[in-house]
């Protein structure tokens, strides 16, 4: 096998592969062998068939696509490596020659991981965020763990209110008739949730426990079923029981309860620094972030479009394999949320380019500041990796090749030089 490389604009690069002849004839032996028992002539018995008598019938060009496939898969990564380039997209392959007895030539077209010209990266001006905790911010919290430790109760003696959950039967129609997925019964509704339709949980205000109601919405004109999409609609609707929250007290039990603390202001004190934490950790994050994007603003950077492309796909997989970990396919969350694949792509898009941007320009700090990652840096994040995966170290090493540990090392790498570009900044 030989590459030829060829440097095209935008940091894309052209990789030309040629296979020896030979090496195509052992590819299409091999496709003839596999598929020899799938394929019946009169006269021969199935497997039997001799590949001239195949290729005579069917043309010698009949193994060809197999036989190709088979080279691409085995050769191109041969050629990625010998190339020397450090490829960041999937390639985009072309047929250049294929004829028997002839070398067989592919082409892979690829994006290349950009050079970076840093502007200023140490010095940075950020804005300073305030982490002062209100007392109304406090209180917050405190309603928040008095809503999560509530208690449903039955009321009997008035009517439907905001906030409140209504359990019904439900059942719709569409111009009379019943339609499909429009059917609940004890269905636990909370009104003001706006979980179901139009003013459909409006129209249960007022109502008392056994009342049967008729509610009457329309559907949106951009609803995930087409054939409900903007039209009116009746609900049948039964009433089965009313229930409201009921608050613990605002006491030193509560905060017992609720927490390791034996009285409400040593449980709100413990809020207070919970709450400074976490905003001293945000105005880090706002502050790191608006450094990068200082730095990536005056930094040079060609990012090719397929580099954000296997990105923007990378994200997506990501989403899907959250929702799967949750129970919901992916198909569901699209029927869900009413988008499309490429419409969530459109949206990742501009955040692919941002993470892109933010990791090559802080790689090129790194590079600037000779940032380097020791093995016990490298020693202690595998440990930490096996700890969270709850796995034993030695089975970590075995998983891990050095194409992967040397992006760990990458990710360490890059890590230091954002707690460098941190230590520099100035805040005002």
């Amino acid at each position: 096998m030989s590459v030829q490389v060829e440097n095209l604009e935008k940091n894309m690069a052209k990789l030309t592969i040629e296979v020896p002849a030979e090496e195509l004839e052992k590819a299409i032996q091999a496709s003839y062998l596999k598929q020899k028992s799938q394929i019946s002539v009169p006269g021969f018995r199935k497997g039997k068939v001799p590949r001239q008598m195949i290729e005579k019938i069917y043309g010698v060009e009949v193994f060809f696509d197999d036989a190709a496939n088979a080279l691409v898969a085995q050769e191109y990564p041969k050629a990625r490596k010998e190339s020397g380039l450090e490829i960041v997209s999937q390639p985009e392959f072309d047929l250049v020659q294929l004829e028997k007895g002839k070398p067989f030539i592919f082409s892979a077209e690829v994006a290349v991981k950009p050079e970076v010209t840093l502007g200023r990266y140490s010095g940075v001006q950020v804005t300073k965020a305030d982490t002062y905790v209100t007392e109304d911010e406090i209180a917050a919290e405190v309603e928040k763990e008095r809503e999560s430790n509530a208690r449903m109760v039955t009321v009997e003696d008035r009517a439907i209110q905001d906030g409140d959950t209504a359990v019904i039967d439900y059942e719709g129609f569409a111009d009379g008739v019943a339609f499909e997925g429009g059917k609940g019964e004890n269905h636990p509704l909370v009104i003001g949730s706006h979980s179901f339709i139009d003013t459909f949980e409006e129209q249960l205000v007022g109502k008392f426990t056994g009342d049967e109601v008729e509610v009457h919405v329309t559907f949106p004109e951009e609803y995930h079923a087409e054939e409900l999409a903007g039209k009116p609609a009746e609900f049948r609707v039964k009433i089965n029981e009313i229930k409201m929250k009921e608050l613990p007290e605002l006491d030193d039990e509560f905060a017992q309860d609720v927490s390791e603390f034996d009285t409400l202001e040593e449980y709100k004190k413990s809020l207070e620094d919970q709450i400074r934490e976490r905003k001293e950790a945000e105005a880090k994050r706002g502050m790191e972030n608006e450094a990068i994007e200082k730095i990536i603003g005056e930094a040079q950077i060609d990012v090719p479009d397929p580099m954000v492309e296997s990105q923007a796909r990378s994200m997506l997989n990501n989403l899907a394999n959250r929702w799967a970990q949750q129970g919901l396919g992916f198909e569901q969350y699209l029927q869900l949320t009413g988008a499309t694949v490429e419409q969530l792509l459109d949206q990742m898009r501009p955040d692919a380019l941002k993470q892109i941007q933010s990791s090559l320009v802080l790689e090129a700090v790194a590079k600037a500041e000779q940032i380097e990652v020791s093995d016990e840096e490298m020693e202690s994040e595998l440990t930490q990796m096996a700890e969270a995966y709850n796995m034993e170290r030695e089975k970590l090493d075995e998983l891990l090749d050095e194409e992967e540990l040397e992006s760990i090392r990458l990710d360490l790498k890059i890590r230091k030089a954002a707690d460098f570009v941190m230590e520099h900044v100035e805040a005002v």
